[in-house]
């Protein structure tokens, strides 16, 4: 599949889309997120200024892969922020990923941003391997601890 083969929309929580598009597509990501648990999060982190961008297909209108994303104003300069990209596991190795990537970055050069950056998981080697191959570079490990 080529870039020219997509379509981007940006969705807002109201839109029926979300549920029916870009759930989905999280949710690959995140299986323990509900339904329920998902539409809350959507309004609330739509609050909080994070975009949601899916990718379709032109031709059928299907949903391959999205993206969420924020500008955030850190010590180190403005940046685009993805908190999650994704694409549909049947539609993997068919540039949909590198389609979502390389919008962001032109969304957050047009912004202002310095950078794009991401967290993956550790575990996630195949994520990994598409970041690396993006020529993005692994600046920081990020720490957490459960409350």
């Amino acid at each position: 599949m080529s870039a020219v083969d997509l379509t981007l929309t940006d969705l807002t929580p109201d839109d029926p889309r979300m549920s029916a598009d870009a759930e989905p597509l999280i949710r690959t990501l995140r299986p323990e997120l509900t339904a329920e648990a998902f539409t809350a999060f959507a309004r609330e982190a739509y609050g909080q200024g994070l975009r949601f961008t899916v990718a379709y297909d032109t031709a059928t209108a299907r949903p391959l892969g999205a993206a969420t994303h924020r500008l955030l104003a850190t010590s180190r300069g403005r940046v685009l922020f993805v908190d999650d990209l994704v694409t549909a596991p049947e539609s993997r190795g068919r540039g949909v990923g590198a389609y979502l990537l390389a919008e962001l970055e032109r969304r957050g050069r047009a912004a202002g941003c310095l950078r794009v950056e991401l967290d993956s998981g550790t575990t996630n080697v195949q994520a990994h391997r598409f970041y690396h191959a993006r020529r993005m570079t692994i600046g920081a490990l990020h720490f957490g601890r459960n409350l």
